[in-house]
């Protein structure tokens, strides 16, 4: 039986479509939201895949209003400030960088050239990894002068939550703090693992640290114990809501 328009829609996922899909997708200029994630503590009371969890969530939620695709997501990133705790895995900048390069050119060389790269994980190597792959993509896009110009957006889904910082939490508010674990009660409840304690990171201004834990030993930076689904579900719905927007400028 033939699949309605309306069904169609519901294939969120790039790796869902048939090769055919895929192609028709290309061709009508289909947004495709790239997450990116981590491995990564998030003090006592949050799952190690905070990171994945959130920007999934969000893309899942943008793609259901919009019509836009969502590629598979990467549950690894570089996580240098918390490595040496227990669970965490962090990768290599050259790892990150190429991952992301590889993906973003293959999905351009199939004729997606409109796409967002959404992390969970907010670490400056991290970013500037993300960031580099995508001006490599559209630089190299600008040299050949193809018809078709790419157009690459590269942010972090907290970028946004923490513009209700000041509104929902302290204004520091940022590692497993008030936000992200308000964000977590509304998204996976069940993975919740106690209430948490309020910390500060007191990390030494410039110094480059092999034991960075030894400044944040809770891990933690903010105060999990303001946490509420309520706030979380109004924090996600303002991540969605401006990632809507961007995907509509894409589209434009």
């Amino acid at each position: 039986m033939s699949h309605s328009k309306n069904q169609k829609r519901q294939l969120l996922w790039l790796d869902e479509l048939s090769t055919t899909e895929a192609a028709e997708a290309a061709k009508e200029g289909k947004v495709v939201i790239f997450p990116i994630g981590s491995v990564e503590e998030h003090g006592n009371h949050l799952p190690l895949g905070t990171d994945s969890a959130q920007p999934e969530y969000i893309a899942t939620e943008v793609a259901k209003r919009t019509g836009c695709l969502i590629a598979p997501p990467f549950r690894y990133g570089i996580c240098n400030a918390t490595r040496n705790f227990a669970g965490t895995i962090t990768i290599q900048f050259e790892t990150l960088h190429k991952l992301a390069l590889d993906v973003l050119s293959e999905l351009f060389r199939n004729g997606f050239n409109r796409i967002i790269v959404m992390s969970g994980h907010a670490g400056n190597s991290h970013m500037v990894a993300l960031r580099l792959a995508a001006q490599e993509v559209i630089t190299k896009n600008e040299e050949t002068q193809r018809r078709s110009k790419v157009r690459i957006m590269v942010l972090s889904d907290f970028d946004f939550a923490e513009e209700l910082a000041t509104e929902l939490a302290d204004p520091k508010d940022g590692h497993a703090g008030t936000l992200e674990t308000s964000r977590m009660m509304a998204i996976r409840p069940d993975l919740i693992k106690g209430d948490g304690k309020a910390d500060v990171w007191r990390m030494p201004r410039f110094e480059v640290l092999a034991h960075p834990e030894l400044f944040f030993p809770s891990g933690v930076n903010g105060d999990p114990s303001a946490a509420t689904a309520m706030k979380g579900q109004e924090i996600n719905e303002y991540i969605i809501a401006e990632v809507e927007k961007l995907v509509k400028t894409l589209e434009k």
